[in-house]
This record gives C-alpha cells, structure tokens and sequence, in this order.
C-alpha cells in the first residue's frame, strides 16, 4: 500500500508539472514539508524528489531546495542533445570553422589519391597507429612543450576517445577521481559508464582550489586527478606555473595519475608548461585536432608514460581496434607541412575577435572567459533560473546551455556557458544581443 502511495504521488506531481498547473521555476516544499502535507515518512518524500529529478521534471539545489524544471528545457541541455534544430542559431556546441577549410580537404584527398600507398589504407592498422604517423604527432607535440618518444604515442578518434581509452586503461569501477566543480562534460559522461565516483574540487579565479584538493588526496584514496589547466571548459581559465609545480606535487605525494585534457590549449599564445611537460611520468596527456581543424576529423593523441602504453593500446583495440587510416594519413599531412600551424594561428585570431564581439554586445554583464577561447560564461544572480532563461531562448530559436552538464558537485550555479565558435560574425552580433536583452529582462531586471 505504502509503495503505491508513493508512486501515485510521484504520478501527480509530475503530472501537475507537466501541465504547468506547478509552473516552471516554482519551489517545492522540503523533504520535511512534503512528507507533513502528504503524511509520508521524510525518506518517501525524498524518493519522490529524487524520482522526479530522474526524470527531468525538478532540479535539487544544495542550500535553496528543489524548484520545477522549465521541461521545454530537456535535462543536461547542452551535452545530450545530439542535434540542435535547423533554424535555431547554436551558441551550445563549438565546431569553429574557417573560410577555405573544405578547399584544404579537396586537395588533401587529391594528394593521398596520388600518393602511390593506397593499399595499406585499406588494412588494418596498428592499434595505437603507424611508427611513422606517431612520429609526426609528437614532433607536433614539441611545439606544445613537451618531448614524448613516439613510443609514447598513441593514435585515436578523437580527444574524447583519448579520455575514454585513458580511463579504461587506468581506472576501475569505483575509483576516485578528482575533478573541478564544473568540468568538462564529456568526462562526467565517461564517469558516469565506468561508475567513477567524481569529488568535486572547487575552483578559484584561475584553477582548482589546491588546498581543498590535498585535503581530498588526504582524506579519501583519489586514483586520478582530471584538470584542464590550458584552457580550461567552461570557465576559461589558465593554471599559472606556480600553481601547476604545486598540483604535481600534490599528486606525487598521494600517487593518483594525473589526466591532462588539452583540447583547447592550442587557442592559448605561450602558456606555461604543460603538466605533462614537468611530470611525464605520472601524467597522461590527452589533445586532438577536433577543435583546431574540424571536428569531423575524428584524430587525437594520447601521450603517455612508458608503462602505461600497453594497457592503453589494449583499450583501443576493445573500442575502435585503431584510428582509421585515411583521416589519420590527412592529419599528419597537415601537421607536417604546417597546415595546422596555420589553421591555430587563425583560430586564436578568430576566437579573440568574437570574444571582443561578445564583450561589446553583452556590456555590463558579469562574463568570466579567456580573451581567446571559443566560449563564454555568464553567471546569473541566485534568484535567476537558467532553465527559464535557456527556455526563453530557445523560442527564439537560439540554443545555449545552463551550468546543469558541466557541474559535479551538489549545488548547481545559475549560469549560462555560451558557445562563440558556431556561427557567422554578424549572425553572432545579433545573437549576443538577444541573449543580452533577455538576460537583463528576465535575470537582472
């Protein structure tokens, strides 16, 4: 009896969200509220709570309560979405492109075409790729700074199956992994299929906060710390050197492996050096060419200590058995004959040109970004709903995402992450002034 009052009082709840007669952005009672109104125990009102946030109907926040999810917003909007629609302007996904890229890919098919070795792309490929190709990526990662053999290089689809591979190869279910409180959510996705238990790390104005992070190493038995330190998604930050020394050293005195995602690194000019530059030994680096030259060129690069190759390569070859062999032949042509070079070069241009079109257009209001990243971030006063926001937006045909897909701790802040690498200059412009007007109408008002 018990259990079917529980479900009919899930059933009524979410169909009073449903059709709106509990509107969007309304708080509901507490635990305690819940189970005295309903005469339930406080543990059935907690169930409840967590079944209707299973299904995307409330939003549970640390300190304020649980408030009804606007559901013209589709939970973790932003990440698990595969397609944005056809006339909505996308401000949620970067894939930054450059006028002339399709040329680049015309006359790189011409080339391999005439290159006299198409049968081996036909074949099979080593899992962690070809001697020669591995060469190649890591001269290219010299210029990155640092100097892995090619022995240490591994070949795969793409900086997400970099991640993936890496996580397999090093981790177990149940491990634990250190992350910033708002992270990339592409690992959160991983964590998630591999039952990692992820401990939020907060963050200060440019990295994780270190002191908090010794004190998680210290207390609980952290496997691997996942960091973005050039440059970081979403909140645009770049780890000073000081800072990097004393991350190092906070996981040689604990052990845990340190993952280096450097995906957007390439849009930041001198940097200091990577972690994996100081610490190749216990750090495996992870970058790819999605970003800086198409994201339908599935090729990235995993750099990785001496004993950790061989069980990598074993995760490749349960994934994607190798990178395939044409795109990776391309890759490397531009990355040796300074096409890639060229295409960063541009991008930071690129990039740094839309961030000063974004700061033009939503003067005023509390952005936080890197002068050349490809996103943006707007935090909104605590009394503000993001998925009100978002929603607003997006019968205005514009897409972007809340902080729910990047956020790994229990409080999840109003805010909007706001992609810049998707659309045209102009149709930006316009863009960026909607998203301001309805911001200061909706949120700042």
């Amino acid at each position: 009896m018990a259990a079917a009052r529980y479900k009919k009082l899930v059933d009524t709840l979410a169909s009073d969200i449903r059709t709106g007669r509990l509107a969007a952005g309304a708080r509901l009672p507490t635990h305690r509220g819940l189970a005295d109104r309903e005469g339930i125990a406080v543990v059935t009102a907690t169930r409840v709570y967590a079944e209707l946030a299973a299904m995307g109907l409330v939003s549970r926040e640390q300190g304020r309560g649980t408030f009804v999810r606007d559901i013209a917003v589709p939970a973790g909007h932003g990440v698990d979405l595969q397609f944005v629609a056809t006339d909505a302007v996308d401000l949620n996904f970067n894939y930054p492109s450059l006028p002339g890229q399709a040329d680049l890919l015309r006359q790189a098919l011409r080339d391999v075409a005439t290159s006299g070795d198409l049968d081996s792309l036909l074949c099979y490929q080593p899992h962690r790729g070809r001697p020669q190709d591995r060469a190649v990526i890591a001269q290219h990662l010299r210029r990155r700074g640092i100097t892995p053999d090619a022995d240490q290089i591994l070949v795969v689809n793409g900086a997400q199956h970099g991640l993936a591979v890496t996580v397999m190869a090093a981790l177990d279910a149940g491990d634990v992994v250190a992350v910033d409180a708002l992270t990339y959510p592409g690992f959160k996705v991983l964590a998630r299929a591999l039952h990692l238990d992820l401990e939020p790390v907060p963050t200060t104005a440019d990295g994780p906060d270190l002191d908090a992070l010794e004190q998680l190493c210290a207390t609980r038995p952290v496997r691997a710390i996942y960091t973005m330190p050039t440059l970081h998604n979403p909140l645009g930050w770049v780890m000073p050197a000081p800072e990097r020394i004393r991350l190092i050293e906070i996981a040689r005195r604990y052990g845990p492996l340190i993952i280096e995602d450097a995906s957007y690194a390439y849009l930041v000019e001198d940097p200091p050096p990577p972690l994996a530059a100081t610490a190749p030994d216990i750090t495996v680096y992870v970058s790819g060419l999605s970003k800086s030259v198409a994201t339908g060129l599935r090729v990235g690069f995993v750099a990785a200590p001496p004993n950790r190759v061989a069980s990598l390569e074993r995760a490749i070859r349960a994934t994607t058995w190798n990178t395939p062999a044409l795109t990776t032949a391309i890759a490397c042509r531009w990355l040796e004959d300074g096409t890639v070079d060229t295409l960063e070069a541009r991008k930071r241009d690129d990039a740094r040109a839309r961030q000063v079109l974004a700061r033009q257009e939503l003067a005023g209001l509390p952005l936080i970004s890197h002068p050349s990243s490809y996103f943006t971030w707007l935090p909104l006063p605590d009394d503000a709903r993001a998925d009100r926001l978002t929603a607003t937006l997006a019968r205005r045909h514009i897409s972007v995402s809340t902080a729910e897909p990047f956020t790994t701790s229990t409080h999840t802040p109003q805010a909007l992450r706001l992609a810049l690498g998707s659309t045209d200059p102009d149709r930006l412009r316009s863009t960026l002034r909607t998203v301001r007007q309805v911001a200061v109408e909706d949120a700042y008002s």
